[in-house]
């Protein structure tokens, strides 16, 4: 499975530990390739014309042309729809991983998980921001979480463990059930 970042690599692997699959054991990787820029070049070493590996992967609705252009080069189609890039195994994220966390699990439930942690307060503060003052829960969220080291991989393991199996959003569960 090919996924842009870290933090997607551990919302994958949180989930599906949780439903008992063990990827390593199924021979099944979870390749961060540091962006969807980089995905054409996975592609091109993992996809037809390389090692001829079963593909599928997580990305992002703002990436999706990159992801698009890589898949055409890799001699996966032409011309791709969105339907026809996730019928290829690859599903977006709209907008991205942590949206899709945060709306699955809500945003009160996502600062629960905050504050299990210890960083309410860190949140908090952001929330005083000027910027962010009146912005909606969810951005702010999203905000804080794309900030502060390692905060994102971290709190995507976090939000799947806290999820209901039958709120898995929909591109991790599609991306996770092609593999």
């Amino acid at each position: 499975m090919l996924v842009e970042g870290v933090s997607d690599r551990a919302a994958l692997e949180a989930l599906a530990e949780r439903r008992g699959r063990d990827l390593d054991a199924e021979g099944i990787s979870v390749v961060a390739t540091g962006g969807a820029q980089a995905f054409g070049r996975f592609l091109a070493e993992f996809g037809p014309h390389g090692l001829d590996l079963r593909l599928a992967g997580l990305y992002d609705a703002a990436e999706e042309r990159d992801i698009r252009r890589g898949l055409e080069r890799a001699g996966l189609g032409s011309n791709l729809t969105r339907a026809e890039i996730e019928r290829l195994g690859f599903y977006v994220c709209d907008a991205d991983l942590e949206d899709e966390l945060i709306r699955a699990l809500g945003a009160a439930k996502v600062e629960r998980v905050i504050d299990a942690q210890g960083d309410l307060g860190r949140f908090r503060t952001l929330q005083k921001q000027r910027e962010w003052r009146g912005q909606p829960a969810k951005e702010q969220l999203r905000r804080f979480m794309g900030s502060g080291g390692r905060r994102k991989i971290r709190y995507a393991r976090l939000i799947v463990d806290a999820l209901d199996l039958t709120q898995i959003p929909r591109p991790l569960d599609g991306v996770l059930s092609r593999v």
